[in-house]
């Protein structure tokens, strides 16, 4: 099952040819096709470094502790910006930079594990039951759980009759 993209792979081509090979400006390139000038500065970097390839759409990927760290550093020891950490990475997403960027700062290097996505595998079996105490009850327990299962029966069986009685009887 692929994934649903914004842009597909001829558009992002059309544009990035329209730039090098027809010469315009990312800006009219922007306008001309209504998009982020952001998106088509992008695509150009990402053609450059890796050719056709790097306009394919990506499936969302995991990233590692260590590369995560490693682009972090690299960062931090060139200077470099998110987009060309995006690109030399290949990481489609500088948001996802950023990210980890500042999780690092605030929480340090087991901010940059991957986390397990989705529910729980295994799930508490007694979750809404209620736990039953071997202790024994009293008399006086005894009635109180008596007489409140049976104002439950009793409500139970008015509102059956309620309804028999709604559908012998139904209003015009």
């Amino acid at each position: 099952m692929e994934r649903k993209v914004k842009y597909d792979y001829a558009f992002k081509l059309e544009c990035v040819e329209l730039v090098l090979k027809k010469h315009y400006s990312d800006g009219y390139v922007s306008k001309l096709k209504q998009t982020a000038r952001w998106n088509i500065r992008k695509w150009v970097s990402f053609y450059k470094a890796y050719g056709k390839i790097g306009l394919l759409p990506r499936m969302n990927q995991s990233y590692s502790a260590e590369f995560k760290l490693k682009v972090l550093k690299c960062m931090e020891k060139e200077s470099l910006s998110l987009m060309q950490a995006g690109i030399r990475f290949n990481i489609p997403n500088m948001s996802m930079i950023l990210k980890w960027k500042k999780d690092f700062a605030n929480f340090g290097l087991p901010a940059l594990q991957p986390k397990q996505i989705g529910r729980p595998i295994s799930m508490s079996d007694n979750k809404g039951k209620k736990r039953k105490s071997g202790k024994l009850l009293t008399r006086e327990e005894e009635l109180l759980k008596e007489n409140e299962r049976l104002r439950c029966e009793n409500e139970l069986l008015k509102k059956l009759q309620a309804l028999i009685q709604a559908r012998k009887n139904p209003k015009p």
